[in-house]
């Protein structure tokens, strides 16, 4: 054939490999086949006293690969049931001079929390009552603004795949019904939330931050809002596998992380070397972080970085390990020339009370 003595080792090495990945090493008594969608995670073989093998044990994990294109398949099949809407030509009298900003806290949908372990019963139709709720009535609050962002600052979803686990660990999760269900709910809360700021403002711009909850689901959530509102010019859904996201408004320059990969300090230095032009031409500069799930703002040279709270209840890790931050929810105003010029909380005792 051609082919020198080294080619044709270098082949047959690489095919034992990935043969032993499957379970097929001879030399080693390895003679039990995975299914294509397996992988061998590990061996333990005992043998007799002649030493023939009188047992063996082969450990299997789920192929990465095909976890994820399962869980695509999932969500394609969600996506050709939901509705493309159509353009809505309603008029809205507001300042183009505002800027309404709504940072959503790890909602953790799909999450489960028993009150006598968490101190509160959580489960996703809790989940979609406060965040609808708590989101109805916060964009009331915000002045008559034309351009609005909502900002999902990562952990949308508590699991990244049907084994109830995160896709970057694999730890496992308390998490209530299946995935179908997080993610039919998820969306639902979700265009709530677009449909009851489309009210409201003119444009709504949708960042969905990728969170270590959800790291394919983040993405798979912004292809599912960029099918369903393509007609709807009113409707910008910025879809990136970028962790870091970025908005510019007058004099006025905000990112986006979820604050799992890079400390609040670096933040500063990442908005400067990532985007320069835009750090030198603003004025007023800062991080929405989540991850840590309680309110924190430093300011640091040059911007100020914040963390915010979420609406979702604690789970066992968090109730476990001493956290006890309270929940709420904000709307930022950002003035073009002059930065933040005001803001909005509503908290969840609020949820449910005389507007």
């Amino acid at each position: 054939m051609g082919l020198t003595r080294s080619t044709v080792g270098d082949s047959v090495l690489r095919v034992k490999k990935y043969a032993a990945l499957r379970g097929y090493a001879p030399e080693h008594d390895m003679m039990h086949y995975t299914p294509d969608t397996h992988y061998v995670k590990g061996v333990s073989t005992r043998y007799n006293a002649e030493g023939q093998v009188a047992g063996q044990w082969v450990k299997t994990d789920v192929n990465k690969e095909d976890s994820i294109a399962l869980m695509q398949a999932v969500i394609d099949g969600l996506v050709k049931d939901m509705p493309v809407y159509k353009p809505t030509n309603k008029i809205i009298h507001g300042s183009s001079d505002l800027m309404a900003v709504y940072p959503l806290g790890d909602p953790h949908i799909g999450m489960l929390a028993l009150a006598d372990e968490a101190g509160e019963d959580w489960d996703i139709a809790k989940a979609r009552e406060v965040f609808i709720g708590i989101f109805t009535r916060l964009v009331l609050t915000a002045p008559p603004c034309k351009q609005s962002v909502i900002v999902n600052l990562g952990d949308y979803f508590h699991a990244d795949n049907i084994a109830g686990t995160t896709t970057r660990s694999g730890h496992p999760l308390d998490t209530d019904k299946n995935f179908l269900t997080m993610a039919d709910v998820g969306v639902e809360i979700l265009l709530h939330m677009i449909m009851a700021a489309l009210e409201h403002h003119e444009t709504v711009r949708v960042i969905n931050a990728i969170g270590n909850h959800d790291d394919t689901g983040s993405m798979f959530l912004q292809v599912t809002l960029k099918h369903m509102f393509k007609n709807e010019p009113r409707v910008i859904i910025d879809v990136t596998a970028n962790p870091y996201n970025f908005v510019r408004f007058g004099k006025c320059f905000f990112g986006v992380h979820h604050g799992h990969t890079t400390k609040a300090d670096k933040l500063p230095l990442v908005m400067a070397t990532d985007k320069p032009q835009d750090w030198g031409e603003t004025q007023f500069r800062y991080w929405y972080t989540g991850h840590i799930h309680h309110d924190t703002l430093k300011e640091y040279n040059g911007c100020t970085v914040e963390s915010f709270r979420t609406l979702a209840a604690k789970d066992s890790y968090a109730s476990w390990g001493g956290y006890r931050s309270g929940q709420d929810s904000k709307a930022i105003v950002l003035h073009k020339d002059f930065g933040e010029v005001e803001r909005h909380t509503v908290n969840i005792a609020q949820l449910g009370s005389k507007l």
